[in-house]
């Protein structure tokens, strides 16, 4: 089965009723889990970002205070795993202020991660690519938000 394109699709809603809308919604979200989730933030939680992201950041301390500290090793599987659910979050907001919040507190977490990440090459080239990212981020942000994140990244660096 081929899949149509974004704009096959656009074209094909805009013929559809509210009802028939309704529905395609409700049997998208019953197929993966993703769905479901991104239909939740946009019907529940965008209104209000502050609050989802100190859900989230939340959800990340949770997180990190389970990692298994054994080994190198389950430490760079639990970051990992970390990182790819507060990307999920970001692709929901597609906000760039959210996105520098939520991989400040991502960073924060990972340097005050016991034992230190500086031993570890792995988890200091995951910290070093996030905080670049967080740089180019910064850089399309208005001035005043500029500054206010360069000050806390400084902290981080």
């Amino acid at each position: 089965m081929k899949t149509a394109t974004v704009t096959e699709l656009k074209r094909e809603l805009k013929y559809k009723s509210s009802d028939e809308l309704l529905n395609l919604c409700l049997t998208l979200s019953k197929f993966k889990k993703e769905n479901k989730e991104l239909l939740t933030y946009l019907l529940f939680e965008a209104s209000d970002e502050d609050t989802f992201i100190s859900n989230v950041q939340n959800e990340a301390s949770l997180l990190f205070s389970q990692i298994n500290t054994s080994s190198y090793f389950y430490i760079k599987k639990s970051v990992r795993k970390i990182l790819r659910i507060i990307k999920k979050y970001i692709r929901y907001s597609k906000k760039k202020e959210t996105e520098v919040e939520l991989l400040l507190h991502f960073c924060k977490q990972l340097k005050n991660l016991n034992p230190p990440i500086e031993r570890n090459t792995s988890l200091l080239n995951i910290y070093d690519r996030q905080i670049l990212i967080i740089k180019k981020v910064i850089g399309n942000l208005h001035e005043d938000l500029q500054y206010d994140y360069t000050l806390e990244l400084e902290g981080l660096v």
